[in-house]
């Protein structure tokens, strides 16, 4: 009888732990990643890279300035087991679907402190004010997406912070990877630093080179690497430039020997079109999102790599075109 006891305690005992190991590799199979725009998602697939997959919000060709959410975004937002996102500042679309998820699967980018720290104040006139931001009000509060520039992820510094931030959660959640987490996290770092260093030494001769681009999109770029444009078309893509601002584009361009205009891929240039008519200048296209990208473990270093091949072109082209 004691046999038959064991031999039958030993077959439930082997039962269960199938049970628990199917639904452990069901729930891991089925466990992703949910970003709200692709940059996000770039950094993101470094650190998940061979674990769990990565799902983006925005798709391409889309702007989260005028972004609506559909069904399935909304479905992908509450099954997520970690989303990740900018914040209502910049992306309110997203905020009545976040709320509805608990706040331990959330990151929220601009609570981080460190990126806080970081953030670019915008002056009154339009231009960006390059001096480091000093934070003094509560790390918690909402942030004035109209004070203060929300397009940092295009600094590899904050780039790394965020990086950071995801490898803690993600290990909180699923403790079980995090060493595979870390590794991927320490190749990332050193991946970044190596590029860093070449867009570095690629960008240095054009630090000089008068440009406008679209909408300001990239200052934290331009700061990382020496860059500075001459100013942006406009600061919401949403909202028509005004004539005054347009026309004294126009006249800074003929006086100044503007090189180039940068336009976006998520945008029509008509207004770049009219504005540069008649007049030789070189155009060029700037994707803050890169669109083009496919989501993987270099994705971020491919992105960096591209916005820095897009200014190269653009600024050291000798002829220029004329309208």
């Amino acid at each position: 009888m004691k046999l038959i006891m064991t031999a039958y305690n030993r077959k439930i005992f082997y039962v269960l732990i199938n049970l628990i190991l199917t639904n452990f590799i069901a729930f891991h199979i089925n466990a992703n990643v949910v970003v709200s725009i692709k940059p996000i998602g770039f950094i993101a697939s470094a650190i998940t890279d061979n674990i769990i997959p990565v799902d983006t919000i925005v798709p391409d060709g889309a702007s989260e300035h005028d972004y609506i959410l559909r069904p399935s975004d909304e479905k992908k937002i509450k099954n997520t087991d970690l989303l990740i996102w900018s914040g209502s500042t910049i992306e309110s679309f997203m905020y009545k679907s976040v709320q509805q998820i608990p706040s331990n699967k959330v990151l929220v980018i601009t609570e981080i402190p460190e990126v806080r720290k970081s953030l670019i104040k915008i002056e009154e006139n339009n231009h960006t004010n390059n001096e480091k931001n000093t934070f003094e009000q509560d790390l918690q509060s909402p942030l004035n997406s109209k004070k203060y520039n929300m397009h940092f992820w295009t600094s590899p510094n904050i780039a790394k912070i965020i990086a950071i931030e995801i490898y803690k959660k993600l290990s909180n959640i699923m403790p079980q990877y995090k060493n595979k987490f870390n590794e991927n996290l320490k190749q990332f770092e050193k991946s970044l630093n190596d590029i860093d260093k070449q867009i570095m030494t690629e960008l240095k001769p054009l630090k000089n080179k008068q440009y406008f681009v679209f909408h300001d999109a990239y200052v934290y770029f331009e700061k990382h690497y020496g860059l500075s444009s001459l100013g942006c078309f406009t600061i919401n893509p949403e909202i028509q430039p005004g004539i005054k601002h347009l026309y004294k584009i126009r006249k800074q361009i003929r006086e100044k020997k503007v090189i180039c205009v940068f336009s976006e891929p998520q945008f029509r240039p008509a207004i770049i079109d009219n504005v540069t008519k008649g007049i030789k200048i070189n155009k060029g296209i700037l994707d803050p999102l890169g669109s083009n990208i496919k989501l993987s473990k270099d994705s971020y270093l491919k992105f960096l790599l591209q916005l820095s091949s897009q200014y190269q072109t653009c600024l050291q082209e000798k002829h220029r075109n004329k309208n």
